[in-house]
């Protein structure tokens, strides 16, 4: 039998992170030490109280059947963080439950966009917001993120044109794979630029908690007239080191989120029950932990850049998330050949720029999933190397 896929099955090739394995696994093979800095999985532990909620769940034969619904005590318990955490008024209606924001990110087209529709992403961004709307068909218009503008979009640089087409736009600070931060002049613009357009904000609000220089994070919701053209997705994966839990939130306008729950109804029955009483738990239980898993990821970013910035790999500290955006040293011209380099000569495994977009080329990035002692000792590695010298 001849099977024939669709054009867009077919338009998809091998994610980075599964070359990137790839080469991991050959290098472990051969015996050598891999630092391995390319995916975003905490290496902290999930919070006792976490872990204790979820198995007292687990035990109750009632909580294996469908969810159906999201759990009114998991939906007052947003309600209750956002104020407390961010100032904002929440509605349960507000709020609803999703698989991860990757995937939420992933459907969210569904509701927008017919084919063809445009829809604004990052260059260079996180691969699934075009991913998804690329499956529904949608076209996906890149706006540029330089250094020199703090990898924050110029609104006036985007065509009057292509504005007035879009359907909505994505936006994620703190920004992975850049690691910046947006001011409240930046989220004043952003609205201003929605409702001229009227253009849908979607904001991806993973990184909240982990921003540096004792700065604290916000919510897109906190400003005015945010929920007349947007919607938040808040994840408890990074926070409280949920990640393979997956539950995160779609949160703001009202008529958005109901759309979004009606969709989804025809895809799933809900969030595990146990997943749902876990994050209960994250919510309203003791947040010492968050502050101090901040207070480590920003040791680590300065252990990393700065040692790096010592052996002669000019490399600016982060701003926030549990990333470094690095750019590649001057002897080099293609982020994926020294990637590639990197790893063979190093055993230092790095995402290439490319992999977010083409304004990714001249980057690495770098996960900080490593103590701060272990990650001097990957810096040191890679002086040894030669990989530096010119």
């Amino acid at each position: 039998m001849e099977i024939q896929f669709s054009k867009r099955a077919e338009e998809i090739g091998e994610g980075i992170f599964s070359v990137l394995n790839g080469k991991k696994e050959r290098l472990i093979r051969e015996g050598r030490e891999v630092f391995n800095f390319s995916v975003g999985t905490p290496d902290f532990q999930t919070p006792e109280h976490i872990r204790k909620a979820m198995e007292q769940a687990c035990q109750d034969p009632e909580n294996y059947k469908y969810a159906l619904t999201d759990r009114a005590e998991m939906l007052d318990a947003v309600r209750d963080f956002y104020q407390k955490r961010f100032g904002v008024k929440l509605q349960r209606e507000q709020i609803m439950s999703l698989y991860g924001s990757q995937e939420g990110m992933a459907h969210i087209a569904l509701m927008f966009c017919d084919p063809g529709d445009v829809v604004l992403v990052p260059n260079p961004g996180y691969p699934v917001f075009g991913m998804g709307p690329k499956l529904m068909g949608a076209r996906c218009v890149g706006y540029p993120l330089y250094a020199k503008n703090n990898f924050l979009p110029d609104f006036d640089d985007i065509e009057e044109e292509t504005a007035k087409a879009a359907k909505f736009m994505i936006l994620s600070y703190p920004a992975n794979p850049v690691c910046s931060v947006a001011d409240d002049a930046f989220y004043e613009k952003a609205i201003a630029f929605a409702k001229k357009y009227q253009v849908v904000l979607l904001h991806d609000n993973a990184y909240a908690d982990i921003l540096y220089g004792g700065k604290t994070g916000k919510s897109f919701l906190s400003y005015e007239g945010a929920f007349d053209v947007g919607i938040e997705f808040y994840s408890l994966s990074k926070s409280y080191n949920m990640t393979g839990m997956r539950i995160s939130f779609a949160i703001g306008n009202e008529k958005m989120i109901q759309t979004f729950k009606k969709i989804r109804s025809q895809i799933d029955y809900g969030i595990f029950l146990p997943v749902q009483y876990a994050a209960v738990a994250a919510l309203t239980g003791p947040q010492d932990s968050v502050t101090e898993q901040c207070r480590l990821y920003e040791e680590r970013c300065r252990a990393l850049c700065g040692g790096l910035r010592e052996i002669g790999w000019e490399v600016p500290d982060g701003q926030g998330t549990m990333f470094v955006w690095a750019p590649i040293p001057t002897n080099y011209t293609s982020s994926e050949k020294f990637a590639m380099d990197l790893a063979d000569k190093a055993g230092v495994i790095v995402v290439p720029g490319t992999a977010f977009g083409s304004l990714g080329e001249g980057y690495v990035r770098m996960a900080l999933v490593y103590p701060a002692e272990e990650i001097k000792r990957a810096v040191k590695v890679i002086k040894e190397c030669g990989i530096l010298e010119a």
